[in-house]
């Protein structure tokens, strides 16, 4: 299933995409997209429903974000070996863990804001993973049984606040509009192997992020178990997974994101986003 959500900033309703290609509304016949609202039960409802029933959606809009709301947005740092070598870092032994503020999720073609004091924004194409039952010390083998399903997500990052400010990198990656995310929200079903997915970044239609999820220094499984080992995933819960090489930071000389700039975001199979960067 691809399930999406659609309307104005604050008053998005559930919707899912049939077979056709049309928006049939979900309001008022199952909860938004949010915590239980992705469980695994609430998932089978969802798949219980004659489509054919619901209401079609003909101007829908606005996309918004895939989620309504998470309880933690978790991210995997220098996941992609090349786009460690080439942020200057060493090769990861263990997955690097952060976090982005649950405040930062916007639409996928929402404008991608400049926070103030902002000289170093930067972008990242990245496969995000959405939990869909409680995992906590789920082994490799048991992992992927816990994931609803899968999205695009462009961790957008200030990096002089991530690198340059001291402490944590959530400085960096948490400012409103830092989390676009979907359009879809795409069930595991239809993601038969999260490690062989294309992802790409095009800057104002040059690309300049160009790779595989088979690249992934940690897999899908790897995460989301080793994460399970410190902390209880919940469902709702959002993990983006790392960048392949390709971003400003890398970049020599370095180039960072300005107003006016456009980034187009993929991942094979679920979507595209478009977001144009504004002050």
């Amino acid at each position: 299933m691809k399930l999406l959500r659609v309307g104005p900033v604050g008053q998005e309703k559930p919707a899912i995409l049939d077979s056709a290609g049309q928006v049939r509304d979900l309001s008022g016949v199952v909860p938004d997209f949010a915590g239980q609202g992705v469980s695994f039960a609430a998932l089978d409802a969802i798949r219980a429903l004659d489509l054919a029933r619901l209401p079609v959606i003909t101007a829908p809009g606005r996309i918004g974000p895939c989620l309504a709301m998470v309880p933690d947005f978790h991210a995997v740092g220098l996941n992609y070996a090349k786009h460690a070598m080439e942020s200057g870092a060493a090769i990861p032994t263990e997955p690097v863990l952060f976090s982005k503020a649950t405040s930062c999720l916007s639409g996928p073609n929402d404008p991608v804001i400049l926070p103030r004091g902002s000289v170093k924004a930067d972008w990242e194409v990245e496969l995000g993973v959405i939990i869909g039952r409680p995992a906590l010390y789920v082994s490799q083998d048991e992992a992927l049984a816990h994931v609803a399903g899968y999205c695009v997500v462009n961790d957008v990052s200030e990096r002089a606040f991530q690198i340059e400010r001291g402490g944590q990198w959530v400085k960096g990656k948490s400012a409103p509009s830092f989390g676009p995310i979907g359009p879809w929200l795409v069930t595991a079903d239809e993601v038969p192997d999260p490690q062989a997915l294309r992802l790409s970044l095009d800057l104002n239609g040059v690309r300049v992020q160009d790779s595989t999820t088979g690249d992934m220094i940690f897999g899908v499984a790897q995460i989301v178990s080793y994460i399970s080992q410190f902390m209880q995933l919940l469902p709702g819960d959002i993990i983006t997974t790392g960048t392949p090489e390709g971003v400003g930071l890398g970049m020599r000389p370095q180039r960072f994101l300005r107003p006016g700039d456009v980034m187009d975001v993929r991942v094979e199979g679920l979507g595209a986003q478009r977001q144009v960067v504004v002050a």
